[in-house]
C-alpha cells in the first residue's frame, strides 16, 4: 500500500515525545497534552466541513457557527450559572446556524460561499454589538480522570484528565468515520456529494438527507465553539475564534474529507502550537517569537500547497441540486 503524506503524521508525534521526552520527561508530557486541547477544536471544525461537503454543501461559515456558539454558550453559562446548562444553548446554537445555512443553500439555492460569508458577518456582528464584560461563568467543564488509562505508563498523563468535550469529541470523530463508510446512512451521503441525481433515482432524499447533515455538522460546530468557551480557558472575547474555522477548511482538506484524516492533521496542528507555546516558555532568543507564534500557520499553509493538487473534493460540492422533471 502507498503511504500517503497524511499517514506520516504519527511519526511526528513519535518523534516529537521520543525527544522531548529524552531532555525531560514532564515536558514531553506537558507537550502532547498540550496538543491535544489545541487539535480537539479544530477536529471537531473539520468534522462539521466534512459532514457537509460529502453531501455537496460547501460550509466556510464555520468560523461563525463556532463564534456565536462560543458567545451563546458562555453568556448562557454566565447567565445561568451552570457551565453545564450553557454547552447545551451553545449546541443549540449551532443547529440554528446549520439550519440557516441549509435553508440559504438548499431551499434558497444562493450561492453558497455567499452563505458562509453571511453567517461568519452575523456572527461577527452579534457577539461583538451585544458582547458585555464583567461575566463570568462558576468554573470550566471539570476535567475527567480515567483510573485505567490514567495509570498506564508515559502516556497516561497526556490521555487522561482532559474534559468532558474532549472525550466525547474524539468519540464524534471515530463514529463519523464508522458511519460515513460503514453504513447505509453514509453512503447515501457520499453518493449525495458526488451524483445527486442518481441518488435522487434510486430513492434517497437529497433535500432532506443534506438539510440533516448540515443540521447536525451545525450541532457538532457548536460543541466546538462551547468548548472553546466552556472547557479550554472558561472566557469570551471579541474575535473569540480566532481564525480557527478557517483553519480547520484546510485541515479538511489535507485529511481527503475522510474523519480520521483531518483528526491526525489537527493533531498535527495542535503539536505544532504546542511545540510554539514550548519555545515561548523556553525563551529562545535566537528566535523572533513573531516568527515563532507564525510556525503553525506556515507550516499549515506549506502542507495544504502540497497537498491540495493531489486531493479530489466531492463532485457536486457546492452545486444546487434542482430535481428533473419527468
Amino acid at each position: 500500500m502507498k503511504l500517503r503524506s497524511i499517514h506520516y503524521l504519527p511519526l511526528a508525534f513519535v518523534v516529537t515525545f521520543a525527544y522531548f521526552y529524552r531532555q525531560d520527561g514532564l515536558v514531553a508530557t506537558s507537550v502532547l497534552y498540550t496538543a491535544i486541547q489545541f487539535a480537539l477544536p479544530l477536529a471537531l471544525a473539520a468534522m462539521v466541513g466534512i459532514m457537509c461537503e460529502r453531501t455537496g454543501i460547501v460550509n466556510i461559515g464555520i468560523e461563525g457557527t463556532m463564534l456565536i456558539s462560543a458567545f451563546t454558550a458562555f453568556f448562557a453559562g454566565a447567565i445561568l450559572q451552570n457551565t453545564g446548562r450553557g454547552m447545551i444553548v451553545g449546541v443549540l446554537t449551532g443547529v440554528i446556524m446549520g439550519l440557516l445555512l441549509a435553508v440559504m443553500a438548499i431551499t434558497w439555492k444562493m450561492d453558497q460561499i455567499i452563505a458562509g460569508v453571511i453567517l461568519n458577518i452575523l456572527a461577527a456582528g452579534v457577539t461583538s454589538f451585544y458582547y458585555r464584560q464583567n461575566y463570568s461563568i462558576p468554573s470550566t467543564l471539570d476535567p475527567i480522570d480515567l483510573p485505567v488509562v490514567g495509570a498506564w505508563p508515559i502516556l497516561g498523563p497526556v490521555l487522561s484528565f482532559h474534559g468532558p468535550i474532549t472525550y466525547f469529541g474524539v468519540l464524534i470523530v471515530f463514529t463519523l468515520w464508522f458511519a460515513l463508510y460503514k453504513t447505509s446512512w453514509g453512503l447515501r451521503s457520499r453518493a449525495v456529494g458526488e451524483h445527486p441525481s442518481s441518488a435522487d433515482t434510486a430513492g434517497v432524499s437529497v433535500t432532506r438527507l443534506r438539510y440533516l447533515n448540515v443540521t447536525i455538522a451545525g450541532a457538532v460546530g457548536g460543541l466546538a465553539g462551547s468548548y472553546l468557551a466552556l472547557e479550554a480557558v472558561g472566557i469570551f472575547e471579541r474575535g473569540f475564534t480566532a481564525g480557527k474555522g478557517f483553519t480547520a477548511l484546510a485541515i479538511m482538506i489535507f485529511g481527503r474529507w475522510n474523519p480520521l484524516g483531518a483528526f491526525a492533521a489537527a493533531l498535527f496542528f495542535g503539536l505544532t502550537q504546542a511545540l510554539t507555546n514550548q519555545l515561548m516558555i523556553a525563551e529562545v532568543v535566537e528566535i523572533p517569537f513573531q516568527f515563532v507564534t507564525m510556525l503553525p500557520y506556515i507550516l499549515t499553509i506549506l502542507i495544504l500547497a502540497i497537498s491540495a493538487g493531489k486531493v479530489r473534493p466531492p463532485a457536486a460540492e457546492g452545486i444546487p441540486y434542482e430535481k428533473e422533471k419527468s
